[in-house]
């Protein structure tokens, strides 16, 4: 069928809407009834023809006491779906009274198979028909379906003399008309649209990305589709597409079985929808959903591995109820989130609870096929803040660091602004593959394509540009040229990692001993009952002298001495107090040592804070104390020449001699900045153009506060 009837039959439904439902419900509102309605009318065309033979087995296995009958009804309809209600919708038209229509509209609902239940129950259809039968709109709505002036049936409906009248729809038609109805009524509420359905100009492009690397590389066979965040199944259903007609250029014969998961309860409906009016019963049984199958923590498909995922996540969303349904950060066991990688058995993915995107992102990656010579390809939209969020050993930098570190980052691509329909913010799309061709391995390409786009005359939502055939074509053949250009950007996969490290400085105390200090010094002690310690500062006066004591770790020992001496023991808690409440901060003063290594048992390493001293007489290596305000971070790329050596040698040393890494803070992190690769800073104006430009409101302004007070006698 051509596409303009097709558009015919949409138009002519989407009138429906307008004809019956104008004053019941408000135009956002449309849908729930709409989507439902034209579902149960096709599925009710389909099952015309053998609707006797279903009513018949359906006897029969009720007389043999055959409880389980799924199976057998299923193919006595000839459908993955069946009705066993003595009625169809053409039976219901003619009620004399609107209880009665109610009552049997009622029982024709129940009698449908359980995939179709589970359809309606998530479009909460049967929440609307009191609505309709109080406003006598149930019947009137079943009439426009059954009119004779369109056909959503399989068979044509002929003329008096044999010719056509309609042709039939086949699956693919039903399933082109049911997606351009909820296209519109998504563009419709677009301000709530772009949480579940992704504009089709963005899904064409995701779906060639990850098809066209291997067009030539595809075999006759079967192929499994994943997408974990499904929406309304678009992703799903262009990518099948996509695949079918990339194989058949190549003269190759392939089986598509497709899979989804979604938690939203009418999106899900409409996706399972679309599967069963497009014929694709077993791929409806696949899509798995409604408030009860979140992805993140009930996987409808623990064991399964996938050749082809597209996805677009929920982002900025929080995922805490998740979270603790899955035992919190600290007992979460699940293994597509708690890794093995670089060493650490227990490599955590999971991302902070406000915003999960790429926990779908490490969903995916857990089912990609190992085994097979095409491995697994993946494409989902993230927006910005899944190339930077995260510090070094968080989540989200430690997904992207198992993603790049594995080799599996193909590219990513900068999308145009306003692309989506509920937000403005920048959306990216990201390519992976465990099956890297050979002049990708170990890089990474960046693709800058926010100036590719086409304008849309009239705004949908925030969606105020698309992508045309030609503008995905671009983005198409600068990925796979895979060139350095103005919009192309090539990275060896270590450019975007860095260590994170934290830089010590030594504490630097010394102790003043005269009677101002050491009588504050008991004020503190008092109500702590220190009293002994008190009396111990007291005789380092005494013969220690006032100071000033500049080497707190002779002030300390000599200390100890006396402490002995007095039999006070000088514990690690007076210890601190001494430090806190009679020492004062010095740049001057010696740096407090922490611990002494015995000889033979350290090497000194002044890079990590181990260096050569003399105590007591004899030579040894020391730790310092670190002053925990002067600590600072930093961090060094992982291409820096030299490594962390080099890079404190030269950025930090000459500012602070005394510096050291703490060797036990360094973590590997990874992040992607476009701005850093592709931003290109406008040029100053010149003082030329600025003085002109003065000139011209000087001259503009001329006379004009003369105006303004003209005629006030000024005194």
């Amino acid at each position: 069928m051509e596409q303009a009837q097709l558009n015919w039959i949409a138009n002519f439904i989407w009138g429906i809407a307008d004809d019956v439902l104008r004053d019941l419900y408000v135009r956002g509102k449309y849908r729930d009834v709409i989507l439902p309605m034209t579902v149960l009318r096709r599925l009710d065309a389909e099952l015309e023809v053998t609707k006797q033979a279903v009513l018949e087995m359906k006897a029969n296995l009720d007389a043999a006491g055959i409880v389980n009958q799924e199976v057998a009804l299923r193919q006595a309809a000839g459908q993955a779906f069946y009705n066993t209600s003595k009625f169809t919708l053409r039976d219901l038209r003619n009620r004399g009274s609107q209880q009665q229509l109610k009552a049997d509209f009622e029982d024709y609902l129940d009698g449908f198979s359980s995939n179709v239940q589970d359809i309606l129950d998530n479009f909460e259809f049967r929440n609307q028909i009191p609505r309709l039968s109080k406003a006598d709109a149930l019947g009137t709505l079943i009439e426009k379906l059954l009119a004779p002036a369109i056909n959503l049936s399989p068979k044509p409906v002929l003329n008096g003399d044999g010719s056509v009248k309609h042709p039939g729809l086949d699956n693919h038609a039903m399933g082109t008309i049911f997606e351009e109805l909820v296209r519109r009524f998504n563009e419709k509420n677009n301000e709530e649209a772009g949480e579940h359905w992704t504009p089709r100009d963005a899904v064409k492009l995701m779906a060639r990305l990850i098809f066209l690397p291997i067009a030539d590389q595809i075999e006759s066979g079967t192929y499994l589709l994943y997408d974990g965040a499904c929406g309304t199944g678009g992703m799903l259903t262009v990518a099948e597409e996509t695949l079918q007609e990339l194989a058949e250029a190549h003269d190759k014969q392939v089986s598509t079985y497709l899979y989804g998961q979604e938690i939203n309860a009418e999106t899900y409906a409409i996706a399972k929808a679309d599967l069963l009016l497009k014929g694709e019963g077993e791929a409806a049984d696949n899509i798995i959903g409604g408030p009860e199958h979140s992805t993140l923590a009930n996987d409808a498909f623990p064991s399964r591995e996938f050749d082809f995922m597209l996805s677009n996540p929920p982002y900025g969303k929080s995922w805490k109820g998740d979270l603790e349904r899955m035992g919190g950060k600290s007992e979460m066991k699940d293994p597509r989130f708690m890794i093995d990688h670089a060493g650490e058995p227990e490599y955590s993915l999971i991302t902070r609870s406000s915003d999960g995107q790429m926990m779908f992102l490490a969903n995916m990656l857990s089912k990609m096929k190992h085994g097979t010579a095409l491995g697994s390809r993946i494409a989902e939209v993230h927006n910005g803040s899944s190339l930077f969020t995260g510090d070094a050993g968080q989540g989200e930098s430690n997904i992207r660091r198992w993603i790049i570190e594995n080799d599996w980052l193909e590219a990513i691509v900068a999308l145009p602004l306003n692309m989506f329909y509920n937000t403005g913010i920048a959306t990216y799309i990201w390519v992976l593959s465990n099956r890297k061709a050979d002049h990708r391995k170990g890089k990474v390409q960046l693709i800058d394509a926010t100036k590719w786009y086409r304008p849309l005359r009239k705004n949908l939502g925030k969606k105020n540009c698309e992508l045309s055939e030609d503008d995905i074509q671009k983005v198409c053949d600068t990925f796979l040229a895979f060139d350095e250009s103005e919009e192309s950007k090539i990275f060896p996969n270590q450019a975007f990692g860095y260590w994170k490290v934290t830089v010590e400085r030594p504490l630097r105390l010394q102790v003043t001993l005269n009677a101002e200090t050491c009588a504050v010094f008991r004020r503190v002690c008092t109500p702590l009952k220190e009293e002994p310690l008190a009396n111990l500062v007291d005789q380092a006066h005494e013969v220690l002298g006032a100071g000033l004591h500049n080497d707190y770790n002779e002030f300390l020992a000599a200390l100890k001495k006396l402490a002995a001496q007095g039999n006070v023991k000088l514990t690690a808690k007076r210890e601190k107090l001494l430090q806190a409440e009679l020492a004062q901060k010095d740049e001057a003063a010696q740096p407090v040592i922490k611990k002494i290594h015995k000889p033979g048992k350290a090497e000194a390493n002044p890079l990590y804070g181990r260096y050569e001293a003399v105590v007591e007489g004899k030579a040894c290596v020391v730790e310092y104390e670190p002053d925990t305000e002067l600590r600072d971070t930093e961090q060094v790329p992982l291409l820096e020449p030299g490594g962390i050596a080099a890079f404190i040698e030269r950025e930090v040393l000459p500012h602070a001699a005394d510096a050291w890494v703490d060797e036990g803070s360094i973590k590997i992190g990874y992040e992607i900045s476009f701005t850093r690769y592709f931003y290109k800073p406008q040029p100053l104006r010149t003082l030329a153009e600025i003085r002109s430009d003065i000139v011209a409101l000087e001259n503009e302004n001329k006379g004009l506060l003369e105006e303004i007070i003209g005629g006030i006698g000024l005194t």
